[in-house]
């Protein structure tokens, strides 16, 4: 099976914000297979010949980075497909700097984040807009219990329908 591969890479610098990106990708392979079902078996048992031949396609998959996938066979026209989102790094939201240190080594909390601290203190800790949890749940839908996974997908599609009738 014969396969070729090809590669892109983006690069991009701003050296005015101090900002860099790479990225590299596999963005087309091209591979050469077996045809399901197109292959030819002949056998001579009297010359004592045999003849096998089997069929070939040229298999396509194009990738891109904004997860979209394209697949299919070369000359038939290339099937596309919407991956789901991954997060490609496992990036952690809070690290700290100092797990150890005395409370006098460690940086000074960030103005911003001091301020919003300040806030919380004046305000003691009481939302001006604040509601009750039942107020809360007055406002939404009522919870039908569903016995069966079809009964719900019937009940849409029947209100849809009435809806599209109303107009």
């Amino acid at each position: 099976m014969a396969t070729a591969e090809l590669s892109c890479q983006v690069s991009e610098e701003d050296c005015e914000r101090r900002e860099a990106f790479w990225a590299e990708w596999k963005d087309l392979t091209l591979s050469t297979r077996p045809e399901e079902g197109c292959s030819l078996h002949e056998e001579d048992t009297q010359r004592h010949e045999t003849y096998h031949r089997q069929g070939q396609c040229q298999a396509l998959v194009q990738r891109s980075p904004w997860l979209v996938m394209r697949m299919g066979i070369l000359g038939r026209g290339l099937q596309e497909y919407q991956l789901p989102y991954q997060r490609v790094l496992p990036l952690p939201i809070f690290t700290p700097a100092k797990m150890g240190a005395a409370k006098e080594e460690r940086e000074d909390t960030p103005l911003q984040l001091r301020e919003l601290l300040a806030l919380e203190t004046a305000l003691g800790g009481q939302c001006m807009e604040r509601q009750d949890v039942a107020e809360i749940t007055k406002q939404l839908p009522p919870v039908v219990p569903v016995s069966k996974p079809g009964a719900l997908r019937r009940s849409l599609s029947r209100s849809m329908s009435q809806e599209a009738q109303r107009g």
